[in-house]
């Protein structure tokens, strides 16, 4: 017997701004229990079709119908503010109406499948940006719900993390909905896959795992491709038969006619070929033109037993140095970044005169509020005009229509590439990059990748990212987890 339909958007058409839709009467149906990646370009509108899932938003036109009584648990991007002083049981508790009795035990479980071993007391806004994106994720599983939403789940998550949560998910016995940029995640449990089209604003179904459907996706597009070659080439012969027959008069000028009605078919039978599949243009990061020992760290502080410890080092950077750092979530990576660009580390002294490029995995260095025209011209050094500018942006696909909205405004993807391109326009001697593959739609990662590894200045880097990271050259190591 055929399993029932859990979702399922019929005929429904989306908008933030009158008359550009996101969704344009785009269907699709997803069966109780399946596996499911939802697919498309950065800003193309993962995220709202969950919201639309959630009750969150509702559509212009159609229906959005979720099973009678069918529970759903979403893991979102951030923690609310408003639950920072929380502990970790009272903001696990705050998800259901009535405290389950042995909550304290289910959270341990559940901290488990996402690899956090931590006290149930600590305070929420003490934790690391890792161990936030782990108790996100942990307290939607822990509602058991019926449809588990996830965008990005990845994000922040060491590969130990990223192992407990693919066994979790392949035995999970009911319905998953993943919002993902990291395609050997995705293949490892997806049975399907829902793609937005961004061009077309619909949504069409496959059925295999991820890596077969983007193949078959691929091979779509290249069948799509030459039959409009085709079509063009037949089109254009009959056009320079009307345009002779035309002048001939008579019965030839009947046959012109005829031939005009058999163009415009042969027009109509033309293919939308899907327009959204695009790639950041290839780019560089220009390096600023600094010598010297551009970064001197002689001490840095981790977190042990959810104390800092000051350990000795001795890491030197300079031009085209190469330094990544690495450990458990919750060591203080993230931290350290944040104290180095800051200048407030007592172990770490930075060259004067160093421009800094900062990549941080929450988009600490974005002001949600300037527009993205804003954002970009506050870090245009001297001698690059606006439309120099503007050039950069577009090749991060950044494109015109975009530069009035608010940065808070993007995808999250949309913010990542925001990112890249006032690296690029900033020309740093010093890069520090913090996660920078998260929500990057993973075509444009080994563009990114080329282009960190031929950057001139320094750079010290933090990525999860093995396949990432395996690109760049890097040529010293600093591992917190084990000073």
């Amino acid at each position: 017997m055929a399993q029932e339909v859990i979702v399922r958007f019929q005929d429904v058409t989306f908008e933030y701004e009158n008359k550009k839709p996101l969704l344009n009467e785009a269907s699709f149906s997803v069966r109780k229990g399946s596996k499911i990646t939802l697919m498309g370009q950065n800003g193309a509108g993962k995220s709202t079709i969950f919201n639309l899932i959630i009750g969150k938003l509702k559509p212009k036109s159609g229906t959005v119908s979720v099973a009678l009584d069918a529970t759903i648990g979403s893991a979102l991007q951030v923690i609310a503010r408003a639950d920072l002083p929380l502990t970790i049981e009272q903001y696990f508790a705050k998800n259901f109406e009535i405290v389950p009795v042995g909550l304290k035990s289910n959270i341990s479980k559940i901290l488990e499948v996402v690899n956090l071993s931590i006290p149930t007391d600590r305070i929420v806004g003490e934790l690391s940006g890792g161990q936030q994106a782990r108790i996100l994720l942990a307290a939607a599983l822990i509602q058991n719900p019926d449809i588990l939403l996830l965008d990005e789940p990845t994000n922040n998550l060491d590969q130990a993390g990223i192992d407990h949560l693919i066994q979790f998910l392949i035995m999970y016995p009911k319905t998953v909905i993943v919002i993902s940029h990291d395609a050997n995640f995705l293949n490892c449990f997806t049975d399907g896959v829902i793609y937005l089209d961004a061009f077309t604003k619909k949504l069409e179904t496959y059925v295999g795992d991820y890596y077969s459907v983007v193949e078959e996706i691929k091979n779509r597009i290249e069948r799509e491709r030459k039959k409009n070659a085709q079509l063009e080439k037949h089109i254009q012969d009959r056009k320079d038969k009307v345009n002779f027959f035309s002048n001939k008069g008579g019965k030839m000028r009947k046959l012109a006619k005829k031939l005009r009605e058999e163009t415009d078919e042969m027009e109509d039978e033309k293919v939308d070929v899907r327009r959204d599949d695009k790639t950041i243009r290839d780019f560089t990061i220009p390096a600023q033109d600094i010598y010297g020992n551009i970064v001197t760290i002689s001490s840095v502080k981790v977190i042990k037993n959810h104390k800092p410890e000051t350990k000795k080092v001795n890491k030197i950077l300079t031009r085209r140095s190469r330094l990544l750092i690495s450990g458990p979530n919750g060591i203080g990576k993230s931290t350290l970044l944040r104290s180095l660009i800051q200048n407030s580390h007592e172990g770490v002294k930075i060259l004067d005169g160093v421009r800094i490029g900062y990549y941080s995995q929450d988009f600490a260095t974005l002001d949600f509020e300037q527009t993205v025209f804003d954002s970009l011209s506050s870090v245009r050094i001297e001698g690059t005009d606006e439309q120099r500018m503007r050039s950069i942006a577009a090749g991060f696909l950044i494109t015109g229509d975009l530069m009035p909205r608010k940065v808070g405004h993007l995808s999250e993807g949309q913010k990542g590439l925001l990112s890249f391109a006032k690296l690029v326009l900033m020309q740093p001697g010093l890069l520090v990059l913090d996660e920078p593959t998260n929500h990057i739609n993973f075509r444009h990662i080994p563009i990114i990748a080329k282009a960190i590894n031929e950057y001139d200045g320094a750079l010290i880097l933090i990525s999860h990212m093995e396949e990432f990271v395996s690109e760049i050259h890097v040529d010293d190591y600093l591992d917190l987890g084990k000073l």
